[in-house]
């Protein structure tokens, strides 16, 4: 019986390289000359400072230019709020990964509502459906394609 996984993956190697590339445009950018101004990668997410708000912009951009050019989805970068600190102005962007309950019953929901042959089932994070015909589960990812959730899908363990 064919079946497949919707899962909501990062690559980390290539979050790593988009950080360090960031790290090095912002080393080589004039507005950012003599301004205290960084990118770190920590455990799951990344923290960034500036002395202005409109800077922490800037940097959240540069970020996001280099995630599109690695291609890694934008998606899983969720801006924090803005916190001051000293003279500086800090804010954390955490990296989502994994597909929460409430995004798991919407993908179960639509699979069922589109053909009701097909088997959902819910595993952790991740989501296995499966069928009888390979017709209808590449329906179904075309249809969960085109959802526009809040999170990046990947589909994956594809089997016949």
């Amino acid at each position: 019986m064919p079946s497949f996984d919707v899962v909501s993956e990062i690559d980390w190697q290539e979050v790593r390289n988009a950080v360090d590339q960031s790290k090095r445009e912002l080393g080589t950018r004039f507005d950012f000359r003599h301004v205290d101004a960084g990118i770190e990668l920590a455990e799951k997410s990344i923290q960034i400072h500036a002395e202005e708000e409109f800077q922490l912009q800037q940097l959240l951009e540069i970020l996001k230019t280099k995630f599109v050019s690695r291609k890694v989805d934008i998606k899983v970068l969720q801006p924090g709020e803005v916190t001051p600190s000293g003279k500086t102005k800090r804010q954390v962007v955490n990296l989502v990964e994994g597909i929460d309950r409430a995004t798991t019953r919407l993908i179960s929901k639509r699979v069922k509502d589109l053909n009701k042959k097909l088997q959902v089932q819910v595993q952790g994070y991740h989501v296995r459906i499966s069928g009888k015909k390979r017709d209808e589960l590449q329906q179904i990812i075309a249809a969960l394609r085109d959802l526009d959730l809040p999170m990046p899908l990947q589909f994956k363990n594809y089997r016949n």
